[in-house]
């Protein structure tokens, strides 16, 4: 395999696997275990935050891993993981941008908190199909 589909496979399989220990493992252990759901909160916040820049730095990886040298980017690369990589960056911009300061500010709590539950299940989906597709691209 070259190293450039190890790469994708790396970065796609870092973000779907941050992801799911991220918003499945640890924030539901944080609210289960710390003394007060404030506190868990917060440190929850801190954790998507790096969870977004996570997301958008393998998203990039996969964006750069996606053209072969001297070449066009490619539409159909790894099975039309493309569409994907960039659904679930833009999903992660919006969740830090426009969706985690509503939620800091306590602005809406339930509306923008549902909103931004469903932009991480969005996003952990796309990062999902984008394993998916990258890791069976090696099979064409």
């Amino acid at each position: 395999m070259a190293w450039r589909q190890r790469l994708s496979v790396l970065a796609a399989a870092l973000w779907w696997g941050s992801l799911t220990a991220i918003g499945f493992i640890t924030v539901p252990l944080l609210f289960a275990n710390l003394p007060t759901p404030a506190l868990a909160g917060q440190t929850a916040a801190r954790l998507f935050t790096a969870q977004s820049w996570v997301g958008i730095g393998c998203g990039v990886v996969l964006l750069l891993s996606m053209r072969a040298k001297g070449e066009e980017p490619r539409i159909d690369w790894a099975g039309g993981a493309l569409a994907f990589v960039l659904g679930g960056m833009l999903l992660a911009l919006l969740g830090e941008f426009a969706v985690a300061p509503r939620i800091l500010a306590r602005e809406n709590l339930r509306l923008w908190h549902t909103v931004g539950s469903a932009m991480y299940v969005l996003q952990w989906a796309c990062a999902l199909v984008v394993l998916w597709k990258v890791a069976g691209a090696r099979e064409r």
